[in-house]
């Protein structure tokens, strides 16, 4: 009951996140089920992904799911393996958000990262930070700087281990699954170097 408990007042904190501060009330602890102003989606950023990627003539498939909050949730619902996932993080490192993108089964090591920089201090973006800079809320950023994000993008080398790379797509109910080749050439990384563990 403990984590049941902990996981709804998960949910109820990414509405409130996602609507402002404005939990509408609600008679069912299911995401879906729970509409706030915002649907917990933002159009415009799956939009330009989408109007990227064909402007790009790149094959790729979207995934309508269930809302995931989990990485390991997200890989349930879009039917693919764990590590196929790509995680994004922001990250305050030295004086400027950047993105750092990895496969899903692995975590972030900042050591490396800001050894790998050369960087003193870096932090994960907060809650709050992250709806101010993106308009999205955790879990639902996409792997991609400009043009759809305005921050430097790193990705982890494991990325190219993998054929494909899936991720949620500015929401957290909608998912796009490309492959890892279109992807880095589409993204155009700042840098790829390991820095998983």
């Amino acid at each position: 009951m403990k984590f049941a408990f902990g996981y709804h007042r998960l949910l109820a904190r990414r509405r409130e996140w996602n609507t402002g501060g404005e939990v509408k009330e609600c008679k069912s602890a299911r995401v879906q089920e729970c509409k706030s102003g915002s649907d917990m989606k933002d159009d415009s950023v799956l939009e330009r992904i989408r109007d990227w990627l064909k402007a790009a003539d790149v094959e790729f498939r979207e995934v309508h799911h269930e809302p995931t909050l989990t990485s390991a949730d997200s890989a349930r619902a879009r039917g693919e393996e764990l590590r196929t996932g790509g995680k994004a993080l922001l990250m305050k490192a030295g004086d400027q958000f950047r993105l750092f993108v990895m496969p899903a089964d692995l975590r972030a090591d900042s050591g490396r990262i800001r050894k790998h920089l050369g960087l003193k201090k870096m932090r994960f973006a907060t809650p709050d930070e992250l709806r101010e800079l993106t308009g999205l809320v955790p879990g639902s950023v996409p792997p991609f700087g400009q043009p759809i994000l305005p921050f430097d993008l790193y990705v982890e080398a494991g990325i190219r281990d993998n054929d494909r790379i899936a991720f949620n797509a500015g929401s957290l109910t909608d998912s796009v699954i490309m492959s890892v080749a279109d992807y880095l050439r589409l993204a155009e990384p700042t840098d790829v170097f390991e820095f998983g563990k």
